[in-house]
């Protein structure tokens, strides 16, 4: 039977409780889903900093359990037949942990793919989009004098924020009553998208004040004021 020591990432980030879920990730929009989902749903893991000033993400360790480079990933130590499952992209793993603990998606099967098809959504859609649009309004792209790249995804974060917006307007969470992965996909991007790339005017925001309201909603939440710092910066 497969140990957690048979995995080369835990040869630079050592399991503390080998019995629990080993989250390797940082505070990004991608990477705070599944810190969140973890939170909420109460499944004991540890969380690890991938430190991307170290270009831990390139190391040999890491590339080991995600070739594509990229957080958050995780090791189950209980998986699918009781054997340790690695798993990266983080709508798979916030559908894999759904399925785990039997919450935040619907149980019958049109509403999981319901849910699912909202997931991809984002994935496809939300965090593509707002992320070109963080690098030129934010990162090196903004010192380009061509704005056609910048205001093509302006335009595109309006239309995706346009569909939430509608989605939204009659209904609490994205699936309606229940607050669920997609909401946990989708909202720390739009935090994002206002708070750390400063982009709100840029986008028109306040246009959208359904997403803004599900948005404070989602912020208000205990699970998700605790995931948005994990994993802590090392001190």
């Amino acid at each position: 039977m497969a140990e957690l020591d048979d995995f080369p990432i835990t040869r630079k980030w050592r399991a503390r409780d080998p019995e629990r879920i080993q989250l390797y990730s940082l505070p990004t929009p991608n990477g705070v889903k599944v810190s969140i989902m973890l939170e909420e749903t109460g499944l004991p893991y540890e969380a690890h900093r991938v430190s991307f000033d170290t270009q831990d993400q390139m190391s040999t360790e890491f590339l080991s359990l995600n070739p594509n480079n990229k957080i958050p990933a995780i090791l189950d130590p209980h998986g699918p037949n009781g054997e340790p499952m690695a798993l990266f992209e983080s709508g798979a793993i916030l559908m894999y942990l759904a399925d785990k603990s039997g919450l935040f998606i619907a149980q019958d099967a049109v509403g999981r793919y319901q849910t699912l098809q909202w997931l991809m959504f984002q994935m496809g859609g939300i965090g593509p989009m707002f992320g070109q649009l963080g690098f030129f309004h934010r990162f090196a792209g903004k010192d380009y004098e061509d704005k056609r790249p910048r205001d093509r995804y302006v335009a595109e974060s309006k239309r995706l924020l346009n569909v939430l917006e509608g989605r939204l307007v009659d209904r609490p969470w994205i699936m309606g009553d229940n607050y669920s992965i997609v909401d946990i996909a989708t909202f720390p991007w739009v935090r994002n998208l206002v708070g750390f790339y400063e982009a709100g005017d840029l986008v028109g925001i306040a246009d959208f004040p359904s997403v803004l309201r599900t948005l404070d909603a989602f912020l208000e939440r205990p699970a998700v004021k605790r995931g948005l710092e994990i994993p802590a910066a090392k001190t």
